[in-house]
């Protein structure tokens, strides 16, 4: 696990320099170890610079530093991330006569890569952003794994001069890309500010910043000498079904070899057990795959409301892990919360879960933690799975009556359910209905509003400039969209759902927020749920056997919970969450009043002061359905512009 960062121009002082300040500001995914690499220069006087920032997991000797150089080919490689089936790929390299200087992963993916070329990355199983340089072809090829895991962010220099400097940027981070102080006055991208306000995070390919794009979850490019692609293909989507036999057998064996494959480590390791279905699986099976009791972690709250401790003491009794669990009070939540906040790595209402408990589980002195992340996706645990199917049934059920009075009767059942919305007005899923009725023919738009974080209606009233004319359209950039109809073409509604939550909720937001939090710790977090081997087994799992009963994740049950009694997990279902509501009532709130009523800072951000006002008095007066993400969302969005200095 690392930081990766290069640049394609000019080999000369200045971009050595920006590629240095670069490779500064990723030493927290990397504190182990930094390098570089810098090729000759072409004709042109351009090439290819590479920085590394080493966090040791693999082979902790120097043989395993990068960028590593392939000693047969030249190519050399920077990568970020972990390739869990690297032992099986080393066995078939090695019976090819090949040999390799160092015992990790990295080394092993070089080789294949170079001999095999860009079509080797479909070999690999695990979370990956890489780049490879070849010095023969002079040709640059990225690559990012299939579900999205780890990030890959790329910058084309919009100067056309054949005499720019730069023509590429590319790293793990968005802030490591201003770090190069080769963009001159980064710009905010009013298509981020719109998707913000919708989804309470940046809905990609775009950034905040813009000009700075991310690679697709399953993409590989190759660029040449002059930054210009040459190639760009999607290697991997979401899978449908093609074997019709498929029993929960298969899913067992997969997820139970993608647990042992993230369990390889040279540092120490632990499991975050929140006391759910999903963590305890993941715990479950980490201990039946070791000789060893496992350590686990939980973090538990002063506020009874929010603790589930208990639950997950209980469960690593059972299980027989040795477990840890960290008290996190208000106090230590406030007087840490700006090095949370500057964990971002873009605006996101997110995030600062990941980063308590990543916090936590380093201090104890830990480098690699395996989560439970994905579950909900992949087994149907979400409310989306049950509702949004529901309100297509009644919207067809009921198509023979005019929709002006479904429309009428739907506002009437929002006045009874949210009186006392405040100036505001309700923003629930109830006032969400007349629009969900007109737009149920689809599911992608029926999805969308169901998470929007506002009303059509107050985002317009939020957002101001040239953030409200975007091709931004229920959240999402047409790219998006695009991507999503074709992956959810020919799909039933429950696979659909599941594929929108794993490239939206779960690509878009959970992905991305904990790498960042993670590794703003210097921590490694694998997610042996979301593998791209268990997503395809999974595929081929008729809907009745995969979703049944809805919401209660039989399946992941029966594959991932054996030997526990069930009666551990019979209770209502409560995800890990801060208490942010009350703390935004009291302490926090106090810290974010001034933000929040300064309308020069939501100008800059193209967004309405007196709209922002609004919707922070309705929070604070206790207006109904005015949860803490919708103004958490706000203040971040504002709080991240500001401290980046990107701004309209």
């Amino acid at each position: 696990m690392c930081g990766i960062a290069g640049i394609i121009g000019r080999v000369d002082e200045a971009n050595r320099q920006a590629l240095s300040r670069m490779s500064a500001a990723m030493k927290h995914r990397g504190p182990d170890g930094e390098g570089f690499w810098v090729s000759d220069a072409d004709a042109s006087g351009n090439g290819c610079l590479l920085a590394h920032r080493r966090l040791s997991i693999l082979d902790l000797s120097t043989s395993a530093s990068q960028p590593m150089v392939d000693p047969h080919t030249g190519q050399v490689i920077v990568f970020n991330g972990e390739i869990y089936n690297y032992q099986q790929l080393r066995d078939e390299l090695a019976a090819d006569g090949e040999s390799f200087q160092s015992t990790g992963d990295t080394a092993v993916m070089l080789r294949l890569l170079s001999l095999h070329g860009e079509q080797a990355i479909e070999r690999l199983r695990g979370m990956y952003a890489f780049a490879l340089w070849n010095s023969t072809l002079h040709q640059l090829t990225l690559g990012r794994d299939p579900l999205g895991i780890k990030p890959l962010y790329v910058c084309e220099n919009p100067d056309t001069n054949p005499n720019r400097s730069w023509s590429l940027l590319f790293a793990s981070e968005v802030r490591a890309i201003l770090s190069s102080g080769l963009l001159v006055k980064p710009r905010l991208d009013p298509s981020a500010v719109a998707s913000v306000i919708w989804n309470g995070f940046v809905m990609g390919p775009g950034t905040i910043v813009r000009g700075i794009s991310s690679l697709w979850p399953g993409q590989v490019q190759v660029r040449d000498a002059q930054g210009k692609t040459q190639s760009s293909r999607l290697f991997w989507n979401i899978p449908k079904r093609t074997n019709n036999d498929a029993d929960e057998s298969a899913v067992r064996r997969a997820l139970a070899e993608s647990v042992k494959l993230h369990m390889v480590s040279d540092v120490p390791l632990g499991v975050f057990l929140s006391g759910g279905i999903d963590s305890s699986a993941v715990a479950n099976l980490a201990q039946r795959a070791s000789d060893q009791p496992v350590n686990t972690f939980t973090l538990a709250f002063e506020e009874e409301a929010y603790n589930e401790g208990q639950f997950a003491r209980a469960i690593a009794g059972a299980i027989g892990t040795k477990h840890h669990e960290i008290l996190l009070r208000e106090v230590d939540f406030v007087s840490n919360l700006d090095r949370a906040i500057e964990s971002l790595d873009q605006p996101t209402f997110d995030g600062l879960n990941s980063y308590f408990i990543s916090r936590a589980v380093r201090d104890a002195g830990l480098t690699v933690a395996l989560i439970g992340t994905g579950g909900d996706e992949l087994f149907g645990g979400y409310k989306s799975f049950r509702e949004l199917p529901k309100l297509r049934h009644l919207a067809r059920k009921t198509g023979w009556i005019p929709l002006p009075a479904r429309l009428m009767a739907a506002r009437m059942i929002n006045r009874i359910v949210n009186r006392g919305a405040g100036d505001v007005g309700a923003q629930t899923r109830w006032a969400k209905l007349p629009d969900m009725l007109r737009h149920h023919k689809s599911l992608l738009s029926l999805y969308q509003l169901a998470y929007g974080l506002f009303l059509p209606d107050f985002q317009r009233q939020l957002l101001s400039g040239s953030a409200g004319e975007t091709d931004v359209s229920f959240g999402l950039p047409a790219a998006m969209r695009q991507r999503l109809e074709e992956e959810t073409h020919g799909l039933s509604d429950l696979q659909a759902i599941s594929a929108m939550e794993l490239r939206c909720f779960l690509g878009q937001r959970l992905l991305r927020d904990t790498d960042a939090a993670s590794m703003a710790v210097s921590l490694e977090v694998r997610l042996p749920l979301v593998d791209q081997v268990v997503v395809r087994e999974l595929a081929n799992v008729p809907d009745e056997l995969r979703y049944s009963p809805l919401g209660r994740k039989m399946l992941l049950r029966r594959v991932g919970l054996s030997g526990l009694d069930p009666a551990l997990f019979d209770r209502p279902k409560s995800g890990f969450v801060l208490p942010f509501d009350r703390w935004i009532r009291t302490g926090l709130g106090r810290v974010m009043d001034q933000l929040m009523r300064d309308p020069a800072a939501a100008t800059a951000v193209s967004l309405d002061g007196r709209a922002v006002s609004r919707l922070w008095d309705t929070f604070q007066s206790g207006g109904a359905g005015m949860y803490w993400s919708r103004v958490w969302s706000i203040y971040i969005l504002m709080r991240w512009c500001q401290r980046h200095q990107v701004t309209m």
